[in-house]
């Protein structure tokens, strides 16, 4: 019996508790409150959909009220699309009768989808506003979103309802080669300044062709997107210096969504691959942000990568993983990267000079610098390492050691570091006999190492990796590896300052 009218009591208090179907309520009259005056919806590509964006409505009278009317204002011809307190209306355009109980709130979920068309044709904005009826009182809430319009690169669809795709090794990927003789864009392997472009899947540059980027160039990729270099194919990226904060001679690769909460997101698109066999490659004022591989460079036909005055950034694996490779870097930033900032694998040839390599990702197991030369596949290998060598470099991060070397016997392994600042941690002792890390004896591969000092960057987490006068780099380069500008364009001073830029005192 005590059981029973437990189990009584107990069934009423979740009757009591349970959300109310019906009830009792009083027309709105127009005192609604809201979490924002205008919803700005960040900017998107013509006919690509928007994120959801909320926006919260508050009852704090004392009663339960029904709002008669909630509308886009350009009703069912409206861009912009609703879900009110979970339901989807007349379309995503209209609700009726919506209820809110007393000091109670609701959401409103909203997106969009329009075309350049549709914006204003002097400012690319699209507006609307969703409309509260109350009968006595309307009340609006503007909806803003800036249009951008784009020229979109992607595979094509044959009639069978296949896709184009791209041959690697014995599988297909999805894909297309790049037209220089396209119908509707033209030369395909000429990316100009005057609209950005979005690539769907991996565009690639067919054999003896080069893709070329003019400044201020930009090219957005999607989700599992792309560009592949192949054998006997260049690229040519010709950036130049930009003269504000807008970066707009600046050539940027990044990735398709604008909203500013995926500005740093790291592994958004794929990889910028250039395969073995392709060639001439010149790589001049390039940010690349948030790809899984910034560079992926293989075996480069005898000829060497030309990389200056880049900036890669947020690479959820690697910011250069180069297999091979042969890679000249001049005031080359890398900062943030799941397993290492500059990987040099399985042998190859590289100088970098006045480069940044920089690594505070969230694990005790990235680096900023790799080296080795060897392949650990299904056939493991051996390379030559014939040459890598840094000059006034700075080599950084948030672990105690952000450099490795990794020799395996039955190759070449040559290595020279000069006027370098490296974080490595020798508490422990454990490195204390490893010939690969004499710094302060080993006269033929270090010279004038700086161990273990703070570089004091501007704002890390920013990838703001400039320097000031109090910085452990400041001033401690050789004149002999000196390039005359920092990748700012700055004069460099004598003698120089370590790594890619020039120290300037720190904005207040």
């Amino acid at each position: 019996m005590r059981q029973f009218s437990f189990l009584f009591i107990i069934g009423i208090i979740i009757s009591l508790s349970s959300c109310r179907t019906d009830f009792e309520s009083v027309a709105s009259t127009g005192d609604l409150g809201f979490s924002k005056d205008t919803v700005y919806l960040d900017t998107v590509f013509t006919n690509i959909g928007s994120s959801t964006y909320t926006l919260k409505i508050y009852n704090h009278s004392k009663n339960d009220i029904t709002i008669p009317s909630i509308k886009l204002a350009k009703g069912l011809n409206s861009r912009y699309r609703m879900t009110v307190d979970g339901t989807q209306g007349n379309q995503g355009k209209s609700f009726d009768n919506v209820n809110i109980l007393a000091k109670d709130s609701m959401y409103i979920f909203i997106e969009t989808t329009a075309n350049i068309a549709d914006a204003n044709s002097t400012d690319f904005l699209y507006t609307d506003q969703i409309q509260f009826d109350s009968g006595a009182n309307l009340q609006k809430v503007e909806l803003v979103t800036l249009i951008q319009d784009a020229v979109f690169l992607y595979p094509k669809r044959f009639g069978d309802g296949t896709v184009e795709t791209l041959p690697i090794g014995d599988a297909e990927i999805y894909g297309f080669y790049l037209d220089e003789n396209d119908p509707v864009n033209g030369n395909e392997l000429e990316f100009t300044n005057q609209k950005p472009y979005v690539i769907y899947g991996y565009a690639a540059v067919t054999p003896g062709k080069t893709v070329t980027f003019d400044a201020g160039a930009r090219v957005h990729f999607h989700a599992n997107s792309g560009l592949i270099l192949a054998a006997n194919a260049s690229i040519n990226v010709n950036g130049t210096l930009s003269t504000t904060d807008k970066l707009e001679n600046e050539v940027i690769f990044e990735g398709d969504r604008l909203e500013p909460d995926f500005a740093d997101v790291s592994g958004q698109w794929g990889t910028i691959w250039l395969t073995d066999g392709s060639t001439n490659h010149t790589i001049n004022h390039l940010t690349i942000k948030n790809a899984t591989i910034g560079l992926l460079i293989q075996n480069n036909n005898g000829t060497k990568v030309q990389i200056k005055n880049t900036q890669i950034y947020n690479s959820s694996n690697y910011g250069i993983l180069a297999q091979t490779g042969k890679i000249v870097g001049e005031n080359l930033v890398i900062n943030n990267s799941g397993q290492a900032s500059l990987a040099c694998a399985y042998g190859g040839d590289y100088k970098f000079t006045h480069c940044t390599f920089n690594n505070n990702w969230n694990s005790s197991q990235q680096v900023a610098v790799l080296i080795n030369n060897y392949y650990t596949g299904a056939i493991p290998e051996v390379k030559d390492l014939t040459t890598a060598t840094f000059n006034n470099c700075i080599i950084y991060g948030s672990y105690s050691n952000e450099m490795i070397l990794d020799k395996k016997e039955g190759a070449a392994f040559e290595y020279q570091f000069n006027n370098c600042l490296l974080k490595f941690d020798n508490t422990s002792n454990k490195y204390t006999s490893d010939p690969l890390y004499q710094f302060n004896t080993d006269l033929i591969h270090y010279n004038a190492i700086i161990q273990n000092k703070d570089p004091k960057f501007l704002k890390m987490p920013q990838n703001k990796l400039n320097i000031d006068d109090t910085s452990a780099a400041f001033g401690k380069g050789n004149t002999a590896y000196l390039i005359p500008l920092d990748i700012l364009g700055s004069t460099r001073t004598l003698p120089p300052d370590l790594g890619a830029f020039q120290n300037m005192p720190f904005p207040k």
